[in-house]
């Protein structure tokens, strides 16, 4: 049995990036644990779910437990800073924020933990986050370092398929629904990684419906209206169906290994 640990920034981002490899993983008999920078403190919350004198971060916590039980994690760890907000917004300027954590003292933390747990794979983002989001970004920068000094061999970068994200779009835009909604092709030109680009896609088909009741488990980030859980079925499988890595600092310009699991589990 390995340890599979995945390093994500706020609740939600474990259950979108790298549900589907978690539910595998645990399913195979793996021990699975969540790590969060952060507890999502400025994320937006749905209209009414809020209870009266509830801050957001308190939902997101609970949100996050019940998520990870969905996807068969461990109850999930915090690092303990504060969410940055996206990039260029004034809370990226708080000193408890983790976009201003210093490198060395959170990959201390976070080594800390992979050495408790006894770690074997770990996964972080790619270097720009996916998207660009500071605390992405910074997952990438403490990741790669702690599991250095945890003495990791296993380390793979989450990241979005680009080319399949282009796909799913085009599909939406050509649709006859009224009500399809979603991000355009501008948009995500610069997300992720081009397809041939990648390392490694992992097929979690079989793990969309643990994958979806995770995201539903985010109640104050995903209402039942979002574009996400609006898909039909099929479209939802193939949007999640499957997760993208690469293997840090190594330039792979053969296209992507199709794998069942990740090496090292």
């Amino acid at each position: 049995m390995s340890t599979l640990v995945c390093f994500h920034a706020h609740p939600d981002d474990e259950a979108i990036a790298t549900g589907g490899l978690m539910a595998k993983a645990a399913d195979a008999g793996h021990r699975v644990v969540l790590v969060c920078a952060t507890r999502g403190e400025v994320g937006e919350p749905e209209e009414g779910v809020l209870n009266e004198g509830e801050e957001l971060w308190e939902r997101r916590v609970v949100e996050l437990a019940n998520a990870a039980e969905i996807l068969g994690s461990e109850p999930p760890r915090f690092l303990g800073y504060k969410d940055s907000g996206m990039i260029g917004e004034p809370t990226n300027d708080d000193p408890d924020c983790f976009w201003q954590a210093d490198v060395d003292e959170a990959s201390v933390k976070l080594a800390s933990i992979l050495r408790d747990v006894d770690a074997t794979v770990v996964t972080v983002y790619d270097n720009h986050g996916g998207y660009g989001h500071p605390d992405h970004i910074q997952v990438h920068r403490v990741g790669l370092k702690a599991a250095e000094l945890a003495g990791i061999e296993h380390v793979y970068e989450s990241t979005i398929n680009r080319d399949a994200v282009k796909t799913m779009i085009e599909a939406n835009e050509a649709s006859d629904d009224p009500n399809s909604e979603g991000p355009s092709i501008a948009e995500v030109d610069g997300f992720g990684t081009p397809e041939n680009d990648l390392s490694f896609i992992v097929d979690v088909t079989a793990y969309t419906d643990q994958k979806k009741a995770a995201m539903i488990a985010h109640r104050s980030q995903i209402g039942p209206d979002s574009f996400f859980l609006q898909m039909p079925d099929e479209a939802f499988a193939m949007a999640f169906g499957f997760e993208s890595f690469n293997l840090p600092g190594v330039e792979n310009t053969g296209g992507p290994a199709a794998v069942e699991i990740l090496p090292g589990l």
